[in-house]
């Protein structure tokens, strides 16, 4: 069960027309969640399995994604590990990991445990989901949920060592265990959503931080897709031989080196998300214009068409329409 489109892309095998996916489609932009929300918290969204399926499967309903993705949130796995987390609605946390408590915070198999209700939600996603539908699931990235933790989440500030030991082990290896979860639970791929990494340092980022990148592909080949969001192509080249399904880069990023090296899986990317802001005219042109600069490459092998990063929250819902409507009808 899954969408041909999305099968292509995953295997690089030419085709006019690509697969097409959200970040963040499931979510505040769209009646069908905003009616949900009236009823229920995030949280009951979230860890009610039946409930997550119903998110998950309401916009491919209604734009005819060619992909649902579970719906949920990155930092569970922090709240499994004993970091008390709740959504006003942004994430709040009781207290933030430092260097005096983070060893309390290292019950892997406790976090692995909370996080059941995602194999769930995935399970009876599957099902309700067209078998025409695929379905991915999702982890934070290692630096992004690590800037979470421990507060630092609008700021950069001095890297601490502690970080690298608590990275390395107990982080490393709940998010191991997330990703193995959601895939035994029927996802076809996950993503590891990097949304963080554009403060993290580049010499960090090529060195120590890909190794903790090779650990993790190296335990799931070919089934991790990896979003890198404000790294250039220069930091993001480094990551070709890694073994993993694909990449999603933001719009700051020219995609064309990406097709013209066969070593990256697919590619998935990288319209502008606040273009989809824009009245119906001004998006049709951006539309074109980004069409037209795809179709001078020498082939889009691989391509997963997507936006730079989530869907903005004030989103019309005609656009989200005439976003999908135009691309099929430009690559077809």
């Amino acid at each position: 069960m899954a969408n041909n489109k999305f099968y292509n892309s995953l295997n690089k095998v030419p085709q006019a027309t690509p697969p097409i996916w959200f970040m963040r489609q499931a979510g505040r932009y769209h009646s069908h969640y905003q009616q949900l929300k009236q009823k229920y918290t995030f949280e009951q969204l979230c860890k009610t399995s039946e409930l997550a399926a119903e998110v998950a499967c309401g916009p491919v309903e209604e734009f005819d994604f060619d992909i649902a993705i579970l719906f949920s949130d990155i930092l569970f796995v922090l709240e499994g590990l004993g970091l008390e987390l709740e959504f006003k609605p942004g994430p709040i946390f009781n207290e933030y990991l430092t260097k005096e408590n983070y060893k309390k915070f290292s019950n892997v198999d406790r976090a692995l445990e909370h996080m059941n209700f995602q194999h769930d939600a995935i399970t009876i996603t599957r099902q309700k989901l067209s078998k025409h539908k695929s379905l991915i699931g999702f982890v934070g990235g290692l630096w992004t949920v690590m800037r979470f933790a421990t507060g630092q989440n609008k700021e950069n500030r001095i890297f601490q060592s502690y970080y690298s030991e608590f990275m390395q082990t107990t982080l490393l290896e709940a998010i191991k265990g997330n990703i193995k979860l959601q895939l035994d639970a029927g996802a076809e791929i996950v993503m590891m959503f990097d949304s963080g990494i554009h403060d993290l340092d580049n010499n960090y980022f090529r060195n120590e931080y890909k190794n903790l990148l090779i650990n993790i592909t190296n335990a799931f080949p070919n089934k991790l897709g990896y979003y890198i969001r404000g790294k250039t192509y220069k930091e993001i080249k480094h990551l070709k031989n890694l073994p993993l399904a694909g990449l999603g880069v933001d719009s700051g990023v020219n995609l064309q080196p990406f097709f013209s090296d066969s070593k990256f899986g697919f590619i998935q990317g990288n319209f502008n998300e606040n273009y989809l802001l824009l009245d119906s005219k001004e998006l049709s042109n951006e539309l074109n214009k980004y069409s037209d600069h795809l179709m001078s490459f020498q082939n889009l092998d691989g391509w997963v068409c997507g936006l730079g990063h989530g869907i903005n929250k004030n989103t019309p819902e005609k656009n989200v329409h005439l976003f999908i409507e135009t691309i099929r009808k430009k690559f077809s």
